[in-house]
């Protein structure tokens, strides 16, 4: 399953759901946005949960690199 790796600690946070949004959106069916993050991203889960058809809830992972790096993969059916 291909991954597209989007690090989005330097994007200022009102930009970063949007910008995951449209990532998101160029995936084709199969492939796995993965976000690298300074905090963990489960608001940003909420919200695919209940807004984006396309996600994979149940594969949804999300690993704590150190205190300042989450790392998440957000799969799309």
């Amino acid at each position: 399953m291909p991954v597209t790796t989007l690090d989005v600690r330097e994007v200022p946070p009102p930009e970063r759901h949007p910008t995951i949004h449209e990532a998101f959106e160029e995936l084709a069916s199969g492939e796995t946005l993965r976000i690298v993050n300074d905090h963990e991203p489960k608001p940003l889960f909420y919200e695919f949960q209940a807004e984006v058809e396309d996600f994979d809830a149940e594969n949804y992972a999300v690993e704590r690199r150190e205190s300042d790096e989450f790392v998440a993969d957000l799969p799309k059916v």
